[in-house]
């Protein structure tokens, strides 16, 4: 009862295990009516921008700040699911070539890009998923409470709440700046600090303010709980979790780096990778219970023994099901496009064009930059105002001028962009004499 599991024999017995699984394909928007679209990408060189650029089916016509929202796939990753895509339609029990264990294999590759470890990675299918997972899966004791911001968006909040419902904790949220774009790191940790209540259990932040723009200082935020719960009960500990989709695939940093105890992302935003994926990090994965019934080895073990799993597990939590595995199975290609290039490299040109992009519409008169100039307290997010006009005519008056961008789904609404591998410092001058002529 407790051999090796693997998928071709749970197939055979009417079930899918051994690939754990919980990825959706998302429905496919029509391809846009461009030649960028049936461009074949020259044989990549992870050294030259360009390059870089030209690995990906974005219509060349247009200046892509908006390409973070539901990103585009390099030729790799493209490339990849479509093998996996033919390979599935062609056979059924269909697995990569040389790999009967593909989920282990991404769980190594993202454990190598995060610096963390296979076992400490639950896969999703994006940040919003990993957060439910989270949220509804802490075990919280009585008197415990919750600590949030202002900012954060609704999935945080959403989350939290659902948490507090299901177990009479109550949730506060405290303001960590009053104006963005002279937001402070000494600020933001004091305001979380403050915050703290005696047996706050849960503090759920994000890394990048998809609102602003703003760049918490995670590690910072880690430190300061860490002195917090020298003097705690091990089960009172402050867990600092992280809704990472902003900074995840954009900055370098590692988990050792940001210090929290659970990040979760999407990788198909910043980090380019197959849409409908993402993953769920976590180093207390005995804090929480699963959720949704997964479909590794542990969970088929502990059903065909009759016996509960010991000990959650982020394979125990990673849901089970039956997924888009082509897109899943890509994901290694993805983190290796992105290793291939560098995690400093790959910041470094982000908040590169960025604060070329803030310097360039900080100049113009009738535009209030929101996001803070400063590299240490932002990431490749750019948000601001445009006097007397609303962010969606903005968007709307910049597609026509070729310049694609998106808004934020705040009250109020700010104009947004994205600076990321896909962009050029030309398309960032063009941007910002885009936004100077909108009158």
């Amino acid at each position: 009862m407790t051999r090796q599991l693997n998928r071709r024999a749970l197939l055979g017995a009417g079930m899918l295990a051994g690939v754990s699984a919980c990825t959706a394909t998302p429905t496919p928007a029509a391809p846009p009516t461009t030649s960028g679209t049936s461009r074949k990408a020259p044989p990549f060189d992870p050294k030259d921008w360009a390059n870089v650029r030209a690995q990906f089916a974005l219509d060349p016509a247009l200046a892509h700040f908006a390409a973070f929202v539901l990103a585009p796939a390099p030729a790799l990753v493209r490339e990849a699911i479509e093998r996996h895509r033919a390979g599935l339609d062609a056979d059924p029990h269909y697995l990569p070539p040389g790999d009967s264990t593909p989920d282990l294999t991404i769980r190594r590759t993202a454990a190598r890009y995060l610096g963390a470890q296979p076992g400490e990675i639950a896969l999703t299918d994006s940040t919003t998923m990993g957060l439910g997972l989270l949220y509804s899966g802490l075990r919280l004791l009585p008197g415990q409470d919750v600590l949030t911001t202002e900012h954060d968006f609704l999935a945080t909040h959403e989350g939290v709440r659902l948490l507090a419902t299901r177990t009479g904790a109550r949730v506060r949220r405290v303001k960590l700046y009053d104006d963005p774009a002279a937001a402070s790191a000494d600020r933001i940790v004091g305001a979380i600090k403050e915050g703290l209540g005696p047996r706050t259990r849960v503090v759920a932040v994000t890394w990048v303010h998809s609102s602003t723009g703003v760049r918490l200082p995670v590690r910072a935020i880690a430190d300061m709980l860490a002195e917090v719960n020298k003097g705690r009960d091990e089960r009172d500990r402050a867990l600092l979790c992280v809704d990472g989709v902003h900074g995840f695939g954009a900055m370098a940093d590692g988990v050792a780096d940001l210090g929290c105890d659970f990040l979760s992302s999407g990788t198909h935003k910043w980090l380019f990778g197959p849409r409908g994926t993402g993953i769920l990090w976590g180093r207390a994965w005995d804090a929480l219970s699963p959720v949704i019934p997964g479909f590794d080895q542990p969970s088929f073990v502990a059903w065909q023994t009759g016996r509960a799993p010991e000990a959650t597990t982020a394979e125990l939590v990673t849901p089970g099901g039956y997924k888009a595995f082509e897109h899943r199975w890509a994901m290694t290609q993805a983190f290796g496009f992105q290793e291939a290039i560098g995690k400093d490299r790959v910041q470094r040109r982000t908040q590169e064009l960025a604060t070329r992009l803030k310097e360039g519409l900080r100049t113009i008169p009738h535009v209030t930059l929101v996001t803070p100039v400063s590299a240490e307290l932002s990431a490749g997010l750019v948000c601001c105002a445009i006097a007397g006009m609303h962010p969606q005519t903005a968007v709307s008056r910049l597609r026509e001028r070729k310049v694609v961008t998106s808004t934020t789904p705040y009250v109020p609404p700010l104009l947004r962009f994205g600076t990321s591998i896909v962009t050029t410092p030309e398309e960032v001058d063009r941007a910002v004499k885009a936004v100077a002529e909108l009158r």
